[in-house]
């Protein structure tokens, strides 16, 4: 329902004035802005809305079945996920440059787009409001399809430590939800109560630092602590012929060479600028 929403709100803004503005600025690339601060928050971007670093998809993984071929998974799963964020930002460009038409702000005072918070809950709700009638329902039906997705991504999250609690403490499951599900209903009340100061401040450290972080020392573990004959049987019970193909030839030295080095990279570039 969501991606619908998404595809029809896409088709309407398109239309509207000052929309071709945004989706050029979208799609045409402009180099100069390329930066270590830009790949820094491309990244942490991309590691939160493929959950990796928070080991949601290695939960998700753990339950799947054992002839699963987990390389094709990962494969459909980024691609889809992708997709869906290419479409997403078919909407949030052109939307913002409509907005600005209607005498919407989508500058900050240094002259930069506004990102994050601003973005989501100023220029989307100014761009329901150029929508007349209409715009009301589409306006509810879109942040009730955000609770819903947020909600949904909020479960998976939260299997993690329920799943590491319950098996490692040996715990009751349900016990184990209320505790930790309590917890972090406290940590969001504050930051809900504080949210001009902790809620831009609390997405940035999560997504753009600590994520990638626990991505590297995951791929430093997979690469180089985990036995690779052991990685390969695991592999092999989805796709037996996986030892002979071109994704374990490439796939190793990936993980424990290139993924690291890049990730260091990101991180130690701006302190040598």
């Amino acid at each position: 329902m969501l991606f619908v929403l998404f595809i029809l709100m896409v088709v309407y803004t398109l239309f509207q004035p000052g929309a071709v503005d945004g989706l050029k600025m979208y799609l045409v690339p402009d180099m100069s802005h390329l930066s270590p601060d830009l790949l820094v928050s491309a990244m942490g971007q991309a590691f939160f809305s493929l959950s990796i670093g928070v080991c949601t998809m290695m939960v998700y993984g753990s339950y799947l079945r054992k002839d699963a071929d987990l390389p094709k998974t990962a494969a459909q799963v980024a691609l889809l996920d992708t997709g869906v964020a290419f479409v997403a930002g078919l909407l949030i460009l052109p939307a913002m440059f409509a907005a600005q038409h209607n005498g919407v702000q989508i500058y900050n005072e240094a002259g930069a787009l506004l990102d994050g918070d601003t973005l989501v809950f100023n220029v989307l709700p100014a761009l329901f409001d150029t929508m007349g009638g209409a715009g009301l329902i589409v306006g509810v039906a879109f942040f009730a399809l955000m609770v819903i997705a947020a909600l949904t991504s909020s479960i998976s999250m939260l299997e993690v430590p329920v799943s590491c609690a319950s098996e490692e403490l040996k715990k009751d499951r349900k016990t184990v939800v209320w505790w930790i599900g309590g917890a972090i209903a406290l940590f969001s009340a504050l930051i809900i109560f504080n949210f001009g100061s902790m809620f831009g401040l609390v997405i940035s450290v999560t997504t753009e630092y600590m994520q990638p972080i626990l991505g590297l020392i995951m791929a430093l573990i997979a690469g180089w602590i985990w036995k690779r004959n052991q990685v390969l049987e695991e592999l092999s019970q989805g796709n037996p012929e996986l030892e002979h193909s071109l994704f374990w030839k490439v796939w190793p030295t990936y993980v424990r060479v290139v993924c690291p080095i890049l990730m260091a990279l990101v991180f130690l570039w701006p302190m040598f600028k």
